[in-house]
């Protein structure tokens, strides 16, 4: 058996590992809760696996795609393949995502994949991992914050502030910049090329996502502070009565 296979399926064993083990922990907790936990340290853990390989290890992914996968990179993918997979298959069995999320599991564990197999671009992949999980450990708190009946708060509104301007520069500006600099490249494979757009498309996806999220909790704040002022000037009339 392939020793790339062997790593992700002990990747994948330590996942579910550290899920059962935060289950027997913290039984206290719902199993989407856990499993969060879980999402949660994947996140942290790819984005400084990945800033490493982006910044100090190189190559820098807008001037040198399509360049053979180092040994670095392909721990990161490894790690990351077996947890996509391991968080695919709870996703669908307890089916608490929708068809977008998904759909962005799917494409990641068969970007990974390709990428691993051709064994080469796998600085994009860790590009791409780095920009889709920088966002997670602000996705994962907001999430927490609401079923912890915290998020009606100013730490809820810095979340989601902060949340969709890293989301938007990220995702949209610098995966934007990243997507050019790989179609404009002749190194990277067609096929490389294509899942690069596949990727782009589907963060525009979650960008009309958010953008409407943006409108309805702007009008609700815009409408409570509208009730606000309404308040404060009937209390200022029954002053100035007494």
């Amino acid at each position: 058996m392939s020793p790339l296979v062997l790593a992700v399926g002990a990747c994948l064993a330590g996942w579910v590992a550290l899920y059962a083990l935060l289950c027997y922990t913290n039984g206290s907790c719902s199993y989407e809760w856990n499993c969060r936990l879980v999402t949660l340290f994947h996140g942290i853990l790819a984005v400084c696996i990945t800033a490493y390989i982006g910044y100090i290890d190189g190559p820098w992914a807008f001037t040198y795609p399509g360049t053979k996968n180092t040994p670095m990179q392909i721990t990161a993918m490894v790690v990351s393949l077996g947890y996509f997979i391991f968080d695919m298959v709870w996703c669908v069995y307890f089916r608490t995502e929708g068809l977008v999320m998904l759909a962005h599991h799917t494409m990641s564990i068969l970007g990974i994949m390709l990428t691993l197999w051709l064994g080469e671009s796998g600085i994009e992949s860790c590009a791409v991992l780095f920009g889709s999980e920088i966002t997670n450990p602000l996705l994962q708190t907001r999430w927490f914050l609401k079923h912890s009946g915290r998020y009606d708060s100013f730490l809820g509104d810095v979340v989601d502030v902060l949340f969709v301007l890293l989301f938007v520069f990220m995702r949209i500006f610098v995966g934007g910049s990243m997507l050019y600099c790989e179609l404009i490249s002749p190194r990277p494979k067609f096929i490389i090329k294509c899942g690069g757009v596949a990727m782009y498309i589907l963060s525009w996806v979650f960008m009309a996502d958010i953008a409407r999220f943006v409108y309805r909790k702007s009008q609700s704040k815009y409408k409570l502070w509208m009730d606000q002022q309404r308040m404060a000037g009937v209390n200022r009339q029954d002053v100035k009565r007494d």
